[in-house]
């Protein structure tokens, strides 16, 4: 899945707009993963977020 350079010299850093397009990408794609996780394993799903549920509860600020 080697996506094209879109710059034209890959050794100038990347610009913040750049970094956060693609950050805010991958965090799409993340959540569409686990939408489609969750829809495809209900249970384990329903496990995890009662995981999450008591890791929130039990954390201390």
């Amino acid at each position: 899945m080697a996506e094209p350079e879109s710059r034209e010299d890959a050794s100038q850093p990347e610009t913040d707009a750049e970094r956060r397009r693609r950050r805010a990408q991958f965090l799409r794609d993340l959540a569409e993963a686990r939408e489609l996780r969750d829809r495809v394993q209900p249970r384990r799903a329903k496990v995890a977020r009662m995981r999450h549920a008591m890791r929130m509860r039990t954390f201390r600020w």
